[in-house]
This record gives structure tokens, C-alpha cells and sequence, in this order.
């Protein structure tokens, strides 16, 4: 495992150990468009389930500990995009912060800040269908038996724009920011947008990284609040979960 990551999962875990019954562990993983926060964020939650599988009675075992949540369902429709007084460009620019629904992710948040309980139920959080490129409402569960989360996405260490990304920001027990070079971000978004399909080949995947993606990226580090940790993004397999696989950020 890369040292970075060991000693993230090692913090968390020891957190978790420290922290009440009644809490979740709560971390919001941010970073640029290509920083590699998605791949990070859904291996930390494994790393910590094995070793929450391995040190629990085979019972309680086949529950997981940790849950992954990704922010990407909470994209404006396409509906609502179009329903703006410049569509055209707002369907352009999707992925920019405006075209997210902050307050229903600060919503999310503050739900799962409620103590957990006997009477706790599981809690859904929207996922995103990239087939139909909109939100799936209620499609990510989180059981009352999840205390660790692992958020993941391009706003949750923004302090400017829409106060409830701070808000939200705010409520977490840590944040992380994976830091990456711009030039290694819009290289692996190239190679992104032309694998999915959604650009036709470099050059047309190149205009949509600086035309958006980096655009959105000078936001994200412009606007970042103070963090907890700075982690640097990794090219090597060590960041990759070795028996999932990891739904990258929305290519919407």
C-alpha cells in the first residue's frame, strides 16, 4: 500500500476508535477535475472495511464500516439546467459549482450529523446514471451501521460561491485535498473524455478540459478553505481498490 495512503486509513481508523457510538467519522475528499480524489476516496473506504472484517467477530463482520459517497448525484438535471435563463451555456459549463444542488448536499450532511440511534434507518443519497447522464434519486444507502464516510467530490473544501459548500465544509471531521498538477490533470481528463465517449477524439476532449474542467479547477484551489490534509495525487496502482471497481466523477 502507498505510505500516503496507510497512514490516512491509520488516522481514520484511530478516529473511529476514539469516537462515540452514537457519531460518524465524517471526510470529504476534494481536489480538481483529474486530481484522482474519486480513486483515493473509494480506496480508503475499502482499506477500511477489510481491516474492520478482520479484526470483527465473523457476525458483525460481513457489515462495512466505511461507506464511499460520491457528490455526483447531486448535479442539476438536465431539465433544470435547461430551465436557466442562459441554458446553452449552463449545459456547457455543467460540472462548475452552480451546477450543483448545494443546499440539498448540505441537507445530506446535516442528516447524516444526526447521533445515531436504535431507531436510526438507513438514509439514501442520489447517484448518477451516466448512461442518461441525470441523478438517481434515493440510490445510495447509508446504513446506521456506516460509521465512517468518505465523501468525495470537486466542492467540498469550497468556501466561496453558494455559503452551503462552507456550511457542509464545516460540519466535516476532516478534509482532505488531493493535489495535483494541472498539466498530469489535463492529460488524464483528456484520456477521460475520449474513453467515455463524450468527446470524439484529443483535441475536442482538450477544448472541454480547459473550456470547463480547468476552469472549474482555478475555482476549486482559488476558493479552498483551510484543510486538514494535502495529499498528493499518485499515477501508481497503490491508489486503486484491488477487488471494486471505482465510478469515476461525473463526465456529464
Amino acid at each position: 500500500m502507498d505510505e500516503q495512503v496507510e497512514r490516512l486509513v491509520n488516522k481514520l481508523w484511530t478516529k473511529f476508535q476514539e469516537t462515540p457510538k452514537s457519531k460518524r467519522v465524517m471526510v470529504a475528499i476534494s481536489g480538481i477535475p483529474g486530481s484522482g480524489k474519486t480513486t483515493l476516496a473509494a480506496t480508503v473506504a475499502q482499506r477500511l472495511n477489510e481491516r474492520w472484517h478482520k479484526e470483527q467477530p465473523a457476525l458483525q463482520s460481513q457489515l462495512s464500516i466505511a461507506t464511499f459517497l460520491p457528490m455526483d448525484g447531486y448535479h442539476l438535471t438536465r431539465a433544470q439546467l435547461s430551465a436557466m435563463p442562459d441554458p446553452t451555456t449552463a449545459h456547457a459549463r455543467r460540472g462548475a459549482a452552480y451546477t450543483f444542488d448545494a443546499p440539498a448536499f448540505l441537507e445530506l450532511v446535516k442528516k447524516l450529523r444526526q447521533p445515531i440511534c436504535a431507531e436510526t434507518r438507513t438514509i439514501y443519497a442520489p447517484s448518477f446514471d451516466h448512461a442518461v447522464k441525470d441523478p438517481v434519486a434515493d440510490d445510495i444507502p447509508i446504513a446506521s451501521t456506516a460509521r465512517i464516510l468518505i465523501l468525495e467530490g470537486n466542492y467540498l473544501s469550497l468556501g466561496t460561491g453558494a455559503p452551503e459548500w462552507r456550511e457542509a465544509a464545516e460540519l466535516m471531521d476532516e478534509l482532505w485535498f488531493v493535489d495535483v498538477d494541472m498539466d498530469i490533470a489535463r492529460q488524464r481528463l483528456v484520456k477521460r473524455h475520449v474513453a467515455s465517449g463524450i468527446a470524439a477524439n484529443e483535441e475536442e476532449a482538450g477544448r472541454r478540459a480547459d473550456e470547463n474542467d480547468l476552469l472549474n479547477g482555478k475555482e476549486i484551489i482559488d476558493g479552498k478553505v483551510e484543510v486538514h490534509e494535502m495529499v498528493a495525487s499518485r499515477e501508481d496502482e497503490s491508489w486503486k481498490p484491488e477487488k471494486q471497481g471505482v465510478a469515476r466523477e461525473s463526465d456529464a
